[in-house]
Protein backbone atom coordinates (compact mmCIF):
# COMPACT_ATOMS: atom_id res chain seq x y z
CA UNK A 1 0.00 0.00 0.00
CA UNK A 2 2.69 2.53 1.06
CA UNK A 3 5.22 3.13 -1.67
CA UNK A 4 7.73 4.98 0.50
CA UNK A 5 8.08 7.01 3.69
CA UNK A 6 10.76 9.68 4.09
CA UNK A 7 11.54 12.02 6.95
CA UNK A 8 12.86 15.04 5.06
CA UNK A 9 14.26 18.40 6.07
CA UNK A 10 12.39 20.97 3.97
CA UNK A 11 15.63 21.80 2.17
CA UNK A 12 15.98 18.19 0.99
CA UNK A 13 12.31 17.64 0.16
CA UNK A 14 12.13 20.70 -2.08
CA UNK A 15 15.44 19.92 -3.74
CA UNK A 16 14.06 16.70 -5.22
CA UNK A 17 13.15 17.33 -8.84
CA UNK A 18 9.38 16.78 -8.77
CA UNK A 19 6.18 18.65 -9.50
CA UNK A 20 4.02 18.90 -6.39
CA UNK A 21 0.51 18.96 -7.80
CA UNK A 22 -2.56 19.64 -5.71
CA UNK A 23 -5.36 17.17 -5.57
CA UNK A 24 -8.69 18.99 -5.45
CA UNK A 25 -9.21 19.99 -1.80
CA UNK A 26 -11.90 18.50 0.39
CA UNK A 27 -14.23 21.51 0.46
CA UNK A 28 -13.32 23.34 -2.69
CA UNK A 29 -15.14 26.59 -2.09
CA UNK A 30 -13.89 26.90 1.47
CA UNK A 31 -10.30 25.99 0.63
CA UNK A 32 -8.25 28.66 2.44
CA UNK A 33 -5.06 29.07 4.40
CA UNK A 34 -6.12 30.39 7.77
CA UNK A 35 -4.19 33.24 9.36
CA UNK A 36 -3.66 31.29 12.61
CA UNK A 37 -1.52 28.81 10.67
CA UNK A 38 0.61 31.63 9.23
CA UNK A 39 1.28 32.94 12.72
CA UNK A 40 1.82 29.47 14.17
CA UNK A 41 4.29 28.42 11.47
CA UNK A 42 6.42 31.56 11.72
CA UNK A 43 6.50 31.63 15.53
CA UNK A 44 7.20 27.90 15.79
CA UNK A 45 10.16 28.13 13.42
CA UNK A 46 11.67 31.15 15.14
CA UNK A 47 11.06 30.09 18.74
CA UNK A 48 11.98 26.39 18.49
CA UNK A 49 15.29 24.70 17.88
CA UNK A 50 16.49 23.45 14.50
CA UNK A 51 14.74 20.40 13.10
CA UNK A 52 11.23 21.48 14.10
CA UNK A 53 8.66 18.87 13.01
CA UNK A 54 5.93 20.24 10.72
CA UNK A 55 3.87 17.06 10.35
CA UNK A 56 3.25 14.73 7.43
CA UNK A 57 1.99 14.91 3.88
CA UNK A 58 0.47 12.14 1.78
CA UNK A 59 1.23 12.05 -1.95
CA UNK A 60 0.16 9.81 -4.78
CA UNK A 61 3.13 8.98 -6.97
CA UNK A 62 2.09 7.09 -10.09
CA UNK A 63 5.37 7.67 -11.90
CA UNK A 64 6.95 4.52 -13.31
CA UNK A 65 10.35 6.00 -14.18
CA UNK A 66 12.32 7.22 -11.16
CA UNK A 67 14.80 9.07 -13.40
CA UNK A 68 12.35 11.55 -14.94
CA UNK A 69 10.68 14.41 -13.09
CA UNK A 70 7.93 12.92 -10.96
CA UNK A 71 4.45 14.28 -10.41
CA UNK A 72 3.38 14.03 -6.78
CA UNK A 73 -0.35 14.55 -6.25
CA UNK A 74 -0.86 15.87 -2.72
CA UNK A 75 -4.01 14.57 -1.01
CA UNK A 76 -3.09 15.65 2.52
CA UNK A 77 -0.81 18.54 3.43
CA UNK A 78 -1.77 21.05 0.73
CA UNK A 79 -2.28 23.88 3.19
CA UNK A 80 0.99 23.13 4.97
CA UNK A 81 3.04 23.05 1.75
CA UNK A 82 1.48 26.28 0.49
CA UNK A 83 2.19 28.09 3.76
CA UNK A 84 5.81 26.89 3.70
CA UNK A 85 6.23 28.00 0.08
CA UNK A 86 4.82 31.44 0.85
CA UNK A 87 7.32 31.78 3.71
CA UNK A 88 10.21 30.72 1.45
CA UNK A 89 9.07 33.27 -1.15
CA UNK A 90 8.97 36.01 1.52
CA UNK A 91 12.46 35.08 2.79
CA UNK A 92 13.75 35.14 -0.81
CA UNK A 93 12.23 38.59 -1.40
CA UNK A 94 13.55 40.01 1.88
CA UNK A 95 17.05 38.63 1.33
CA UNK A 96 17.14 39.81 -2.28
CA UNK A 97 16.09 43.31 -1.17
CA UNK A 98 19.30 43.83 0.86
CA UNK A 99 21.53 46.51 -0.60
CA UNK A 100 24.55 44.24 -0.91
CA UNK A 101 24.86 40.49 -0.75
CA UNK A 102 27.81 38.32 0.08
CA UNK A 103 28.72 35.36 -2.08
CA UNK A 104 27.26 33.11 0.58
CA UNK A 105 23.97 35.04 0.54
CA UNK A 106 23.81 34.90 -3.26
CA UNK A 107 24.24 31.14 -3.00
CA UNK A 108 21.40 31.01 -0.43
CA UNK A 109 19.23 32.97 -2.87
CA UNK A 110 19.90 30.44 -5.58
CA UNK A 111 19.05 27.56 -3.23
CA UNK A 112 15.82 29.29 -2.18
CA UNK A 113 14.86 29.81 -5.81
CA UNK A 114 15.49 26.15 -6.58
CA UNK A 115 13.07 25.22 -3.82
CA UNK A 116 10.31 27.20 -5.51
CA UNK A 117 10.97 26.48 -9.20
CA UNK A 118 12.52 23.56 -11.07
CA UNK A 119 16.28 23.64 -11.57
CA UNK A 120 16.00 22.39 -15.15
CA UNK A 121 13.23 24.87 -15.99
CA UNK A 122 13.25 28.06 -13.93
CA UNK A 123 9.86 29.06 -15.41
CA UNK A 124 8.16 25.99 -13.91
CA UNK A 125 7.04 26.34 -10.26
CA UNK A 126 7.46 23.21 -8.13
CA UNK A 127 4.16 23.73 -6.36
CA UNK A 128 1.11 23.72 -8.64
CA UNK A 129 -2.09 24.68 -6.79
CA UNK A 130 -5.48 23.93 -8.32
CA UNK A 131 -6.96 26.69 -10.49
CA UNK A 132 -10.18 26.95 -8.49
CA UNK A 133 -10.88 30.36 -6.90
CA UNK A 134 -7.73 31.85 -8.49
CA UNK A 135 -5.46 29.86 -6.16
CA UNK A 136 -2.99 29.04 -8.93
CA UNK A 137 -3.02 32.55 -10.43
CA UNK A 138 -2.52 34.11 -6.99
CA UNK A 139 0.37 31.81 -6.11
CA UNK A 140 2.16 32.36 -9.43
CA UNK A 141 1.65 36.11 -8.99
CA UNK A 142 3.37 35.94 -5.59
CA UNK A 143 6.37 34.24 -7.23
CA UNK A 144 6.45 37.02 -9.82
CA UNK A 145 6.54 39.64 -7.02
CA UNK A 146 9.72 38.03 -5.72
CA UNK A 147 11.30 38.10 -9.17
CA UNK A 148 11.47 34.31 -9.35
CA UNK A 149 8.94 34.24 -12.20
CA UNK A 150 8.57 36.84 -14.90
CA UNK A 151 6.30 39.78 -14.15
CA UNK A 152 2.58 38.94 -14.12
CA UNK A 153 -0.54 41.07 -13.86
CA UNK A 154 -2.16 41.08 -10.45
CA UNK A 155 -5.32 38.92 -10.52
CA UNK A 156 -8.47 40.86 -9.70
CA UNK A 157 -9.07 41.13 -5.91
CA UNK A 158 -5.93 39.07 -5.15
CA UNK A 159 -5.14 41.37 -2.21
CA UNK A 160 -8.30 40.27 -0.45
CA UNK A 161 -7.58 36.55 -0.81
CA UNK A 162 -5.52 34.40 1.49
CA UNK A 163 -2.45 33.64 -0.62
CA UNK A 164 -1.32 37.22 -1.16
CA UNK A 165 -2.34 38.16 2.38
CA UNK A 166 -0.23 35.28 3.74
CA UNK A 167 2.79 36.33 1.70
CA UNK A 168 2.50 39.93 2.91
CA UNK A 169 2.12 38.74 6.49
CA UNK A 170 5.41 36.87 6.27
CA UNK A 171 7.18 39.89 4.76
CA UNK A 172 5.94 42.09 7.62
CA UNK A 173 6.98 39.57 10.26
CA UNK A 174 10.46 39.19 8.75
CA UNK A 175 10.91 42.97 8.71
CA UNK A 176 9.57 43.25 12.27
CA UNK A 177 11.84 40.52 13.68
CA UNK A 178 14.87 41.90 11.85
CA UNK A 179 14.35 45.43 13.17
CA UNK A 180 13.63 44.25 16.72
CA UNK A 181 16.83 42.14 16.81
CA UNK A 182 18.91 44.89 15.21
CA UNK A 183 21.06 42.46 13.26
CA UNK A 184 19.62 41.62 9.86
CA UNK A 185 22.39 39.25 8.85
CA UNK A 186 22.12 37.16 12.01
CA UNK A 187 18.36 37.02 11.81
CA UNK A 188 18.33 35.95 8.15
CA UNK A 189 20.83 33.24 8.93
CA UNK A 190 18.74 32.05 11.89
CA UNK A 191 15.53 32.04 9.82
CA UNK A 192 17.15 30.22 6.91
CA UNK A 193 18.55 27.61 9.26
CA UNK A 194 15.19 27.03 10.91
CA UNK A 195 13.33 26.87 7.57
CA UNK A 196 15.86 24.56 5.92
CA UNK A 197 16.10 22.20 8.87
CA UNK A 198 12.36 21.95 9.63
CA UNK A 199 11.22 18.41 8.81
CA UNK A 200 8.24 16.84 7.11
CA UNK A 201 7.35 13.18 6.76
CA UNK A 202 6.42 12.49 3.13
CA UNK A 203 4.37 9.34 2.60
CA UNK A 204 3.98 8.13 -0.97
CA UNK A 205 1.25 5.75 -2.10
CA UNK A 206 0.37 4.33 -5.50
CA UNK A 207 -3.28 5.30 -5.84
CA UNK A 208 -6.30 6.99 -4.26
CA UNK A 209 -7.54 3.74 -2.75
CA UNK A 210 -4.29 3.37 -0.79
CA UNK A 211 -4.47 7.04 0.19
CA UNK A 212 -7.95 6.49 1.66
CA UNK A 213 -6.89 3.41 3.59
CA UNK A 214 -3.88 5.28 4.95
CA UNK A 215 -6.01 8.27 5.88
CA UNK A 216 -8.37 6.06 7.86
CA UNK A 217 -5.38 4.71 9.81
CA UNK A 218 -3.47 7.94 10.43
CA UNK A 219 -5.84 10.86 10.45
CA UNK A 220 -7.25 11.71 13.86
CA UNK A 221 -7.19 15.47 13.52
CA UNK A 222 -10.57 17.11 13.09
CA UNK A 223 -12.79 15.90 10.26
CA UNK A 224 -11.13 12.95 8.49
CA UNK A 225 -10.86 12.67 4.74
CA UNK A 226 -13.61 10.35 3.52
CA UNK A 227 -14.00 8.02 0.57
CA UNK A 228 -16.40 10.57 -0.96
CA UNK A 229 -13.75 13.29 -0.66
CA UNK A 230 -11.23 11.14 -2.50
CA UNK A 231 -13.72 10.11 -5.19
CA UNK A 232 -14.35 13.80 -5.80
CA UNK A 233 -10.62 14.58 -5.78
CA UNK A 234 -9.88 11.82 -8.25
CA UNK A 235 -12.78 12.73 -10.52
CA UNK A 236 -12.07 16.46 -10.72
CA UNK A 237 -8.36 15.82 -11.16
CA UNK A 238 -8.97 13.45 -14.10
CA UNK A 239 -11.47 15.82 -15.73
CA UNK A 240 -9.04 18.73 -15.40
CA UNK A 241 -6.38 16.69 -17.20
CA UNK A 242 -8.80 15.92 -20.03
CA UNK A 243 -10.35 19.39 -20.19
CA UNK A 244 -7.98 22.03 -18.73
CA UNK A 245 -9.92 24.93 -17.23
CA UNK A 246 -13.14 22.93 -16.80
CA UNK A 247 -12.85 22.52 -13.07
CA UNK A 248 -15.46 25.14 -12.11
CA UNK A 249 -18.17 23.58 -14.26
CA UNK A 250 -17.27 20.07 -13.15
CA UNK A 251 -17.22 21.07 -9.51
CA UNK A 252 -20.64 22.68 -9.89
CA UNK A 253 -21.90 19.39 -11.33
CA UNK A 254 -20.41 17.47 -8.41
CA UNK A 255 -22.12 19.87 -6.01
CA UNK A 256 -25.45 18.92 -7.57
CA UNK A 257 -24.76 15.30 -6.67
CA UNK A 258 -23.99 16.09 -3.03
CA UNK A 259 -26.88 18.54 -2.71
CA UNK A 260 -29.28 15.92 -4.06
CA UNK A 261 -28.07 13.38 -1.49
CA UNK A 262 -28.18 15.79 1.46
CA UNK A 263 -25.73 16.48 4.27
CA UNK A 264 -25.76 13.04 5.88
CA UNK A 265 -22.47 11.35 4.98
CA UNK A 266 -23.92 7.91 5.65
CA UNK A 267 -26.55 8.51 2.97
CA UNK A 268 -23.92 9.78 0.53
CA UNK A 269 -21.72 6.74 1.06
CA UNK A 270 -24.71 4.39 0.81
CA UNK A 271 -25.62 5.92 -2.55
CA UNK A 272 -22.17 5.18 -3.97
CA UNK A 273 -22.19 1.64 -2.62
CA UNK A 274 -25.69 1.00 -3.94
CA UNK A 275 -24.89 2.46 -7.36
CA UNK A 276 -22.17 -0.13 -7.89
CA UNK A 277 -24.25 -2.95 -6.43
CA UNK A 278 -27.22 -2.05 -8.65
CA UNK A 279 -25.24 -1.65 -11.88
CA UNK A 280 -22.58 -4.27 -11.24
CA UNK A 281 -23.72 -6.46 -14.14
CA UNK A 282 -23.31 -3.52 -16.54
CA UNK A 283 -19.88 -2.33 -15.36
CA UNK A 284 -18.17 -5.62 -14.52
CA UNK A 285 -15.99 -5.18 -17.60
CA UNK A 286 -14.48 -2.12 -15.87
CA UNK A 287 -14.20 -3.37 -12.31
CA UNK A 288 -15.19 -6.77 -11.03
CA UNK A 289 -15.71 -6.70 -7.28
CA UNK A 290 -18.39 -9.04 -5.84
CA UNK A 291 -20.05 -6.37 -3.73
CA UNK A 292 -19.32 -2.76 -2.77
CA UNK A 293 -18.47 -2.21 0.90
CA UNK A 294 -17.07 0.69 2.88
CA UNK A 295 -13.59 -0.79 2.76
CA UNK A 296 -13.37 -1.29 -1.03
CA UNK A 297 -15.33 1.77 -2.17
CA UNK A 298 -12.28 3.77 -3.23
CA UNK A 299 -10.82 0.80 -5.07
CA UNK A 300 -14.02 0.52 -7.13
CA UNK A 301 -14.42 4.18 -7.94
CA UNK A 302 -10.81 4.79 -8.83
CA UNK A 303 -11.27 2.35 -11.71
CA UNK A 304 -14.66 3.74 -12.73
CA UNK A 305 -13.33 7.30 -12.79
CA UNK A 306 -10.22 6.32 -14.74
CA UNK A 307 -12.34 4.53 -17.33
CA UNK A 308 -14.53 7.48 -18.33
CA UNK A 309 -14.66 10.40 -15.88
CA UNK A 310 -17.09 12.52 -17.92
CA UNK A 311 -19.64 9.71 -18.26
CA UNK A 312 -19.22 8.87 -14.60
CA UNK A 313 -19.97 12.44 -13.52
CA UNK A 314 -23.03 12.63 -15.79
CA UNK A 315 -24.28 9.30 -14.41
CA UNK A 316 -23.86 10.50 -10.83
CA UNK A 317 -25.78 13.73 -11.52
CA UNK A 318 -28.66 11.81 -13.12
CA UNK A 319 -28.85 9.02 -10.56
CA UNK A 320 -28.46 11.25 -7.50
CA UNK A 321 -31.64 13.05 -8.58
CA UNK A 322 -33.47 9.73 -8.60
CA UNK A 323 -31.97 8.80 -5.23
CA UNK A 324 -33.14 12.15 -3.83
CA UNK A 325 -36.69 11.11 -4.80
CA UNK A 326 -36.29 7.73 -3.11
CA UNK A 327 -35.08 9.16 0.19
CA UNK A 328 -37.55 12.07 0.08
CA UNK A 329 -34.76 14.61 -0.08
CA UNK A 330 -36.64 15.85 -3.15
CA UNK A 331 -40.10 14.21 -2.91
CA UNK A 332 -41.80 13.08 -6.12
CA UNK A 333 -44.81 15.02 -7.33
CA UNK A 334 -47.29 12.11 -7.42
CA UNK A 335 -48.95 12.10 -3.99
CA UNK A 336 -49.59 8.36 -3.71
CA UNK A 337 -46.05 7.48 -4.79
CA UNK A 338 -44.61 10.13 -2.45
CA UNK A 339 -46.53 8.73 0.52
CA UNK A 340 -45.41 5.20 -0.27
CA UNK A 341 -41.76 6.28 -0.50
CA UNK A 342 -42.09 8.07 2.84
CA UNK A 343 -43.44 4.88 4.41
CA UNK A 344 -40.63 2.88 2.83
CA UNK A 345 -38.07 5.20 4.44
CA UNK A 346 -39.82 5.03 7.82
CA UNK A 347 -39.87 1.23 7.77
CA UNK A 348 -36.05 1.19 7.43
CA UNK A 349 -36.00 -0.28 3.93
CA UNK A 350 -32.76 1.32 2.69
CA UNK A 351 -31.40 -1.98 1.23
CA UNK A 352 -34.19 -1.87 -1.38
CA UNK A 353 -33.05 1.49 -2.76
CA UNK A 354 -30.47 -0.15 -4.99
CA UNK A 355 -33.28 -2.03 -6.75
CA UNK A 356 -35.52 1.03 -7.03
CA UNK A 357 -32.61 3.15 -8.27
CA UNK A 358 -32.06 1.06 -11.37
CA UNK A 359 -35.78 0.47 -11.96
CA UNK A 360 -36.57 4.19 -11.92
CA UNK A 361 -33.52 4.94 -14.06
CA UNK A 362 -34.53 2.40 -16.70
CA UNK A 363 -38.31 2.66 -16.34
CA UNK A 364 -38.84 3.51 -20.00
CA UNK A 365 -36.95 0.54 -21.42
CA UNK A 366 -38.45 -1.74 -18.74
CA UNK A 367 -41.95 -0.40 -19.54
CA UNK A 368 -42.65 0.55 -15.94
CA UNK A 369 -45.37 3.06 -15.09
CA UNK A 370 -46.31 4.72 -11.80
CA UNK A 371 -48.88 2.01 -11.01
CA UNK A 372 -46.10 -0.59 -11.26
CA UNK A 373 -43.93 1.35 -8.82
CA UNK A 374 -46.86 1.78 -6.44
CA UNK A 375 -47.31 -2.01 -6.34
CA UNK A 376 -43.58 -2.66 -5.97
CA UNK A 377 -43.10 -0.13 -3.15
CA UNK A 378 -46.24 -1.25 -1.33
CA UNK A 379 -44.93 -4.81 -1.41
CA UNK A 380 -41.49 -3.69 -0.24
CA UNK A 381 -43.10 -1.98 2.76
CA UNK A 382 -44.91 -5.19 3.69
CA UNK A 383 -41.74 -7.20 3.20
CA UNK A 384 -39.66 -4.91 5.42
CA UNK A 385 -42.25 -4.71 8.20
CA UNK A 386 -41.98 -8.50 8.43
CA UNK A 387 -38.21 -8.58 7.95
CA UNK A 388 -37.46 -5.92 10.54
CA UNK A 389 -39.82 -7.58 13.01
CA UNK A 390 -38.41 -11.10 12.58
CA UNK A 391 -34.84 -10.41 11.37
CA UNK A 392 -35.51 -12.77 8.45
CA UNK A 393 -33.86 -12.79 6.02
CA UNK A 394 -30.75 -11.81 8.02
CA UNK A 395 -29.16 -8.40 7.48
CA UNK A 396 -26.01 -9.90 5.94
CA UNK A 397 -28.08 -11.33 3.05
CA UNK A 398 -30.13 -8.25 2.11
CA UNK A 399 -27.69 -6.53 -0.24
CA UNK A 400 -27.08 -9.72 -2.19
CA UNK A 401 -30.84 -10.41 -2.42
CA UNK A 402 -31.53 -6.98 -3.91
CA UNK A 403 -28.49 -7.16 -6.21
CA UNK A 404 -29.85 -10.41 -7.66
CA UNK A 405 -33.30 -8.86 -8.03
CA UNK A 406 -31.85 -5.83 -9.82
CA UNK A 407 -29.86 -7.96 -12.27
CA UNK A 408 -32.76 -10.27 -13.08
CA UNK A 409 -35.35 -7.50 -13.38
CA UNK A 410 -33.37 -6.08 -16.31
CA UNK A 411 -34.39 -9.18 -18.26
CA UNK A 412 -38.13 -8.55 -17.73
CA UNK A 413 -40.72 -5.83 -18.32
CA UNK A 414 -43.77 -4.24 -16.73
CA UNK A 415 -46.11 -6.56 -14.82
CA UNK A 416 -43.61 -9.39 -15.09
CA UNK A 417 -41.14 -7.37 -12.98
CA UNK A 418 -43.76 -6.77 -10.29
CA UNK A 419 -44.65 -10.47 -10.09
CA UNK A 420 -40.98 -11.51 -10.07
CA UNK A 421 -40.15 -9.20 -7.14
CA UNK A 422 -43.16 -10.41 -5.15
CA UNK A 423 -42.38 -14.07 -5.80
CA UNK A 424 -38.68 -13.81 -4.96
CA UNK A 425 -39.12 -11.78 -1.77
CA UNK A 426 -42.05 -13.90 -0.55
CA UNK A 427 -39.91 -17.03 -0.83
CA UNK A 428 -37.25 -15.49 1.45
CA UNK A 429 -39.53 -13.81 3.97
CA UNK A 430 -40.51 -15.09 7.41
CA UNK A 431 -43.61 -17.27 7.63
CA UNK A 432 -46.88 -15.90 9.00
CA UNK A 433 -46.35 -17.95 12.14
CA UNK A 434 -42.89 -16.51 12.72
CA UNK A 435 -44.21 -12.99 12.02
CA UNK A 436 -47.10 -13.54 14.46
CA UNK A 437 -44.78 -14.79 17.21
CA UNK A 438 -42.46 -11.81 16.82
CA UNK A 439 -45.38 -9.35 16.90
CA UNK A 440 -46.73 -11.03 20.02
CA UNK A 441 -43.44 -10.72 21.89
CA UNK A 442 -41.94 -7.58 23.49
CA UNK A 443 -41.75 -5.80 20.11
CA UNK A 444 -41.02 -2.36 21.53
CA UNK A 445 -37.89 -3.70 23.20
CA UNK A 446 -36.76 -5.47 20.00
CA UNK A 447 -37.33 -2.67 17.47
CA UNK A 448 -38.81 0.67 18.57
CA UNK A 449 -38.91 2.05 15.03
CA UNK A 450 -40.96 -0.83 13.63
CA UNK A 451 -43.18 -0.80 16.70
CA UNK A 452 -43.95 2.87 16.13
CA UNK A 453 -44.44 2.34 12.41
CA UNK A 454 -47.05 -0.41 12.74
CA UNK A 455 -48.97 1.45 15.46
CA UNK A 456 -49.02 4.65 13.38
CA UNK A 457 -50.04 2.74 10.25
CA UNK A 458 -53.00 1.15 12.06
CA UNK A 459 -54.08 4.55 13.32
CA UNK A 460 -53.67 6.24 9.94
CA UNK A 461 -55.76 3.54 8.28
CA UNK A 462 -58.75 4.51 10.46
CA UNK A 463 -58.36 8.29 10.18
CA UNK A 464 -61.01 10.45 8.57
CA UNK A 465 -60.35 13.87 7.05
CA UNK A 466 -62.11 15.43 10.05
CA UNK A 467 -59.82 13.61 12.49
CA UNK A 468 -56.63 13.63 10.44
CA UNK A 469 -53.43 13.98 12.50
CA UNK A 470 -49.80 14.03 11.36
CA UNK A 471 -48.32 11.34 13.57
CA UNK A 472 -44.87 11.88 12.02
CA UNK A 473 -44.59 15.58 12.78
CA UNK A 474 -41.25 16.47 14.34
CA UNK A 475 -40.45 19.22 16.81
CA UNK A 476 -36.74 19.79 17.13
CA UNK A 477 -35.37 16.28 16.63
CA UNK A 478 -38.21 14.39 18.27
CA UNK A 479 -41.65 13.22 17.21
CA UNK A 480 -44.54 15.09 18.78
CA UNK A 481 -46.60 11.89 18.83
CA UNK A 482 -44.75 9.16 20.70
CA UNK A 483 -45.36 5.66 22.01
CA UNK A 484 -47.10 5.58 25.39
CA UNK A 485 -46.84 2.62 27.74
CA UNK A 486 -50.19 2.17 29.43
CA UNK A 487 -48.74 0.09 32.29
CA UNK A 488 -45.66 2.32 32.95
CA UNK A 489 -42.27 0.95 31.91
CA UNK A 490 -40.23 2.47 34.76
CA UNK A 491 -38.47 0.18 37.23
CA UNK A 492 -40.11 1.95 40.18
CA UNK A 493 -43.71 0.82 39.75
CA UNK A 494 -46.21 3.24 41.40
CA UNK A 495 -48.21 1.75 44.27
CA UNK A 496 -51.59 2.16 42.57
CA UNK A 497 -50.27 0.23 39.56
CA UNK A 498 -48.90 -2.55 41.79
CA UNK A 499 -52.35 -2.81 43.32
CA UNK A 500 -54.18 -2.83 39.95
CA UNK A 501 -51.83 -5.07 37.94
CA UNK A 502 -50.81 -7.58 40.68
CA UNK A 503 -53.20 -7.17 43.64
CA UNK A 504 -50.50 -5.39 45.62
CA UNK A 505 -47.80 -8.02 45.06
CA UNK A 506 -44.61 -6.07 44.23
CA UNK A 507 -42.70 -9.15 43.05
CA UNK A 508 -45.52 -10.23 40.75
CA UNK A 509 -45.84 -6.68 39.41
CA UNK A 510 -42.10 -6.71 38.66
CA UNK A 511 -42.50 -10.02 36.84
CA UNK A 512 -45.33 -8.58 34.73
CA UNK A 513 -43.20 -5.53 34.00
CA UNK A 514 -40.49 -7.78 32.54
CA UNK A 515 -42.89 -9.96 30.54
CA UNK A 516 -45.67 -7.66 29.31
CA UNK A 517 -44.81 -3.98 29.47
CA UNK A 518 -43.36 -3.80 25.90
CA UNK A 519 -46.08 -5.87 24.21
CA UNK A 520 -48.29 -4.24 21.58
CA UNK A 521 -51.34 -4.59 23.83
CA UNK A 522 -49.74 -2.28 26.39
CA UNK A 523 -48.80 0.40 23.86
CA UNK A 524 -50.63 3.31 22.30
CA UNK A 525 -49.75 6.67 20.76
CA UNK A 526 -49.87 9.95 22.62
CA UNK A 527 -48.98 13.53 21.83
CA UNK A 528 -48.73 14.24 25.53
CA UNK A 529 -46.55 11.41 26.77
CA UNK A 530 -44.71 13.51 29.35
CA UNK A 531 -47.99 14.60 30.94
CA UNK A 532 -49.17 10.99 31.38
CA UNK A 533 -46.02 9.18 32.57
CA UNK A 534 -46.58 7.20 35.78
CA UNK A 535 -50.09 8.46 36.49
CA UNK A 536 -52.80 6.00 37.39
CA UNK A 537 -54.84 4.38 34.65
CA UNK A 538 -57.89 6.54 35.42
CA UNK A 539 -55.81 9.72 35.31
CA UNK A 540 -54.28 8.72 31.95
CA UNK A 541 -57.71 7.86 30.57
CA UNK A 542 -59.46 11.07 31.67
CA UNK A 543 -56.58 13.56 31.27
CA UNK A 544 -57.61 17.01 29.88
CA UNK A 545 -55.61 20.07 28.88
CA UNK A 546 -56.28 23.61 30.09
CA UNK A 547 -58.98 24.03 27.44
CA UNK A 548 -60.86 20.98 28.70
CA UNK A 549 -59.87 18.91 25.65
CA UNK A 550 -59.16 15.26 26.22
CA UNK A 551 -55.45 14.47 25.88
CA UNK A 552 -55.58 11.05 27.53
CA UNK A 553 -57.15 7.87 26.22
CA UNK A 554 -60.38 9.70 25.36
CA UNK A 555 -58.57 11.72 22.68
CA UNK A 556 -60.46 10.06 19.81
CA UNK A 557 -57.65 7.89 18.38
CA UNK A 558 -58.64 4.49 17.04
CA UNK A 559 -55.94 2.82 19.14
CA UNK A 560 -57.63 4.15 22.28
CA UNK A 561 -61.19 3.05 21.47
CA UNK A 562 -60.98 0.14 23.87
CA UNK A 563 -59.02 2.01 26.52
CA UNK A 564 -61.44 4.92 26.86
CA UNK A 565 -64.14 2.64 28.28
CA UNK A 566 -61.95 0.62 30.65
CA UNK A 567 -61.94 1.16 34.39
CA UNK A 568 -58.84 -0.91 35.07
CA UNK A 569 -55.86 -2.33 33.24
CA UNK A 570 -54.77 -5.93 33.79
CA UNK A 571 -52.42 -8.52 32.31
CA UNK A 572 -55.41 -10.31 30.77
CA UNK A 573 -56.46 -7.14 28.98
CA UNK A 574 -52.90 -6.53 27.73
CA UNK A 575 -52.84 -10.05 26.26
CA UNK A 576 -56.29 -9.67 24.71
CA UNK A 577 -55.42 -6.31 23.11
CA UNK A 578 -52.11 -7.72 21.89
CA UNK A 579 -53.92 -10.52 20.02
CA UNK A 580 -56.32 -7.98 18.49
CA UNK A 581 -53.57 -5.65 17.25
CA UNK A 582 -51.46 -8.57 15.98
CA UNK A 583 -54.41 -9.83 13.92
CA UNK A 584 -54.79 -6.39 12.31
CA UNK A 585 -51.06 -6.19 11.49
CA UNK A 586 -50.98 -9.72 10.07
CA UNK A 587 -53.79 -8.81 7.72
CA UNK A 588 -52.35 -5.40 6.76
CA UNK A 589 -48.87 -6.74 6.05
CA UNK A 590 -49.72 -10.00 4.37
CA UNK A 591 -47.47 -10.91 1.45
CA UNK A 592 -50.38 -12.24 -0.56
CA UNK A 593 -50.58 -10.12 -3.70
CA UNK A 594 -53.35 -7.53 -3.56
Amino acid sequence: MIKSVFNYPISTLLDIESNIIYSIPRYQREYTWGKPQWERLFDDLVENNSGYYLGSIICINQSQDAITIQDLEVVDGQQRLTTISLLLAAVYKALKSKQSLTDEENFELLKLKNKLVMRKDSKQPRLIPQVQNNNQLDYFYVLSLTGILEEKDCPSNAGNRRILRGYRYFLEKIEQYASENGDNDSFFQLLLDRVNSATLVKIEVNNHSDAYTLFESLNNRGVPLTAIDLIKNKLLSQLEKLEPGSIDDNYDSWKKVIEALGDDYNVQERFFRQYYNAYRSEIKNIVLVPIATKSNLMQIYEKLVNHNPKKFLNDMVRLSKIYANLINQNPVEEIKLRNLLQSLERVQAAPSYLLLLILFDKKQSLQLENHHFEKIIDFLIRFFVRRNTTDLPPTRDLTRIFMDLAENCLLKQGDEIVRFIETQLSSQSASDEKFKNSLSSQIYEENKAICRFVLCSLEEEQMTKEREVDLWKVQGKQYIWTIEHIFPQGENIPADWVKMIANGDKYLAKSYLNSHVHQLGNLTISGYNSSLGNKSFAEKRDREDNNKRYVGYKNGLFLNNELKNENEWTIEKIEKRTKFLVSLILKKYSLVSV
